[in-house]
């Protein structure tokens, strides 16, 4: 007897359109490149224009269209110019990958002024005016799938990286004060919380072999994450099968947070 093997269709995100910040390298570029495997259409923001023309190349090699649009989310201006950028190109944004950050750490007792406002002004306030931006037509379109990527440190903070933590931290409430506000317009908000990740943000951890293990040895599954580990988690928060989920911080920390 022929046994035949269906996909399961709730991760299908055929026609829909992604709206990915950080989209250059990553966690951001991975994302991104899993949406395009999932269906998705990609708009991809950063501020590095021949990284991101080249990230374009690979979600155009998966068959899936791909825009480019510079934005700095430090600036409300540059964030709303390249939502209409996108707008123009696609017509509607279904999902977005709220995933641009910084990870300055800086022991509290040395933090600068300006260390500080630049935490906040991209992991947090560039994070929500974003969310602002697109969620103004998600929730005119009754639709739409926010996913802001938050940090295992947003939960159980991290030394020296107080600021980092803070700013993570005020990303998981924000998610579940969005997500209040926006069910009623069935816009669903959810954050991804990674642990250590082999990125190039993370190069400062990786290149300190105590600081690196020390890390690693809080993960009960053994091993810092990769860039993949995080797609996943994506994919199902963007898709379908998650209609019913809302509000919810998805840990992809090897559990870590279960200790």
């Amino acid at each position: 007897m022929e046994i035949r093997v269906v996909a399961y269709r709730g991760f299908d995100l055929s026609g829909k359109v992604a709206f990915v910040t950080g989209a250059s390298r990553g966690i951001g570029r991975a994302i991104a490149l899993g949406l395009a495997e999932s269906g998705a259409d990609l708009c991809l923001c950063s501020r590095t224009l021949p990284d991101l023309q080249a990230v374009a190349r690979q979600v155009r090699a998966l068959g899936r269209k791909a825009e480019v649009v510079v934005v700095d989310v430090r600036s409300v201006e540059s964030i709303e110019a390249g939502v209409g950028a996108a707008l123009r190109a696609f017509g509607q944004i279904d999902i977005l990958i709220n995933n641009a950050g910084i990870n300055r750490p800086m022991p509290a007792l040395e933090v600068t002024e300006e260390n500080f406002h630049e935490h906040v002004a991209v992991n947090l306030q560039g994070l929500f005016f974003c969310a602002q931006a697109v969620g103004r037509t998600m929730v005119a379109r009754r639709a739409g799938k926010v996913i802001n990527i938050g940090s295992t440190l947003g939960i159980v903070g991290g030394a020296p990286r107080s600021v980092y933590s803070m700013t993570k931290g005020g990303v998981t409430l924000l998610t579940k004060a969005l997500a209040l506000e926006w069910a009623p317009s069935n816009v669903q908000v959810n954050a991804i919380g990674p642990t250590l990740i082999r990125t190039d943000m993370s190069r400062f951890i990786q290149d300190d072999p105590q600081a690196f293990q020390q890390m690693v040895a809080k993960i009960p599954l053994g091993r810092a994450g990769e860039a993949e580990d995080v797609v996943g988690a994506a994919i199902y928060l963007a898709s379908p099968a998650s209609d019913l989920v809302t509000g919810h911080l998805l840990m992809v920390d090897g559990g870590w947070t279960a200790q």
